[in-house]
């Protein structure tokens, strides 16, 4: 069970400025592991998901309307926790314009302002694969931007509600050109086969990605999508051999490996 000293702080600041993380809306394995060493991945924008993919634990409904003070309590709660480096994600908000983008952007910019020192990742939605929406993000200049494709382009249509797995490639592109540190990440589990793996390594590489995770999918409740198969954790090791061999520049690949695990480690230098 997650205890200990740097947990609680976590746990306490994030309750009394009224925040969401992934960590807990997604039911995160790791939540003790990463708590008790002073990082949380915020979730902006509610808590409250427009899409409702098969593997995913957060909310699905009708979002509540934009908080934009959320921005300023997020800056100053990675003050106050003397978060080193910050990881933002967000659910899905295709009810609005810009998918959320301009509050992303003022978002980064508030946590740059208060915490000059503070490197951050960001882990974006797709914003339907809008270029100039993706943009905003890019110019608000986090260190590292990671969109993931979850799993395999066959297996997509059934585990991604809207998202396509080329559109996913096109974003991902668009950052790794930007000049900012490309990540993505995939799920494993769902029945893909190892030949699809290395074929989706080999995509993310084509399109300029510098990072990949790699962890086992788990179901968040019994309504959602079975597991398929347990992986082995040599097998992750052999993943993550291939994967640096392949050319990335970090590969991180076990069980319970998820998107901002060890994500402090990601800063790359180009």
């Amino acid at each position: 069970m997650p205890k200990g000293e740097s947990y609680s702080k976590v746990k306490n600041t994030v309750k009394k400025h009224n925040l969401h993380t992934i960590c807990t809306s997604g039911n995160c394995p790791n939540i003790g592991d990463c708590w008790n060493r002073g990082t949380a991945t915020f979730m902006i924008l509610g808590e409250i998901c427009t899409r409702s993919c098969k593997f995913c634990g957060v909310k699905t409904g009708k979002p509540l309307p934009v908080d934009w003070d959320e921005p300023n309590r997020i800056a100053e709660s990675v003050k106050l926790m003397q978060v080193k480096h910050c990881v933002i994600t967000s659910v899905d908000r295709d009810d609005l314009e810009d998918g959320g983008a301009e509050f992303w952007a003022k978002t980064i910019k508030r946590i740059k302002e208060e915490n000059p020192e503070t490197t951050i990742e960001t882990l974006i939605p797709d914003f339907d694969g809008v270029e100039k929406d993706i943009k905003k993000v890019i110019e608000a200049k986090p260190e590292v931007i990671s969109h993931n494709l979850e799993t395999v382009e066959r297996l997509t249509p059934q585990i991604r509600s809207r998202a396509k797995y080329r559109r996913s490639l096109q974003v991902i592109k668009q950052i790794a050109e930007s000049g900012i540190t490309a990540k993505s990440g995939i799920m494993l589990g769902l029945g893909e086969t190892e030949q699809e793996i290395l074929q989706t390594m080999d995509d993310l590489l084509s399109v300029g990605c510098n990072v990949m995770t790699i962890g086992q999918y788990l179901a968040p409740t019994v309504d959602h999508l079975p597991v398929a198969e347990y992986v082995t954790p040599e097998k992750f090791e052999e993943y993550k051999n291939i994967g640096l061999k392949k050319g990335f520049q970090f590969v991180e690949s076990s069980p319970l490996v998820r998107s901002s695990y060890k994500a402090e480690n990601h800063v790359c230098s180009h």
